[in-house]
């Protein structure tokens, strides 16, 4: 079975695009939402993350997403951290995961796939692509932050010039209907690996 990395900057569809993927009967793997799930559900996790980012990270039993979101994403020091905390856990899940799938392929959605230096994980990589100010405005709107935070999410991850020639496929993702017929071209050529 082969295993096909689904990345993109914030704000450029990796989901939307997922799920007309999931449309086709192909099995995706959402790496931010199994992260934030094993963030709850992991005692390890949990401890480690209090540890690092103190007790206001959790409410309760829940993730204090804004809390922690205004932490990583204002000190890369505390996101690369964070992430050599939450990342090998998700690795860890997803393997188990693969094992369930019986398709020709399965996708992994995860937005920092090239930052991470994992790109050697999968088979083929597809990115997916919007020009900034359309992400800009989906993340600001979805998120509901301001365009500054949005900004400072965004120069955390590499630019779409740079993901672009070290990636298999891109799908740019404005007009829907272009991507739902980008996403089955993409679809067929992957089961022919």
């Amino acid at each position: 079975m082969k295993v096909i990395g689904l990345t993109g900057g914030i704000g450029s569809g990796k989901t939307t695009v997922a799920k007309m993927f999931k449309a086709l009967d192909v099995p995706v793997y959402n790496s931010d939402k199994e992260a934030k799930k094993l963030m709850k559900s992991s005692k390890k996790l949990r401890k480690a993350i209090v540890e690092l980012l103190g007790k206001e990270a959790y409410k309760g039993k829940k993730l204090n997403k804004s809390y922690i979101s205004n932490c990583i994403f204002t000190n890369k020091s505390l996101l690369q951290k964070l992430n050599k905390i939450v990342h090998p856990a998700v690795k860890k899940h997803f393997l188990t995961w693969i094992k369930k799938q019986n398709a020709p392929y399965v996708i992994q959605e995860a937005a920092i796939i090239f930052e991470n230096s994992s790109e050697n994980n999968y088979d083929k990589i597809v990115l997916v692509t919007a020009p900034q100010e359309t992400r800009l405005a989906r993340v600001v709107s979805r998120d509901g932050v301001s365009k500054e935070k949005a900004m400072n999410r965004m120069d955390n991850q590499w630019k779409d010039s740079v993901k672009v020639d070290r990636s298999d496929y891109v799908i740019e993702n404005i007009n829907l209907e272009d991507t739902k017929q980008d996403v089955f071209k993409t679809h067929k050529q992957l089961l022919m690996l």
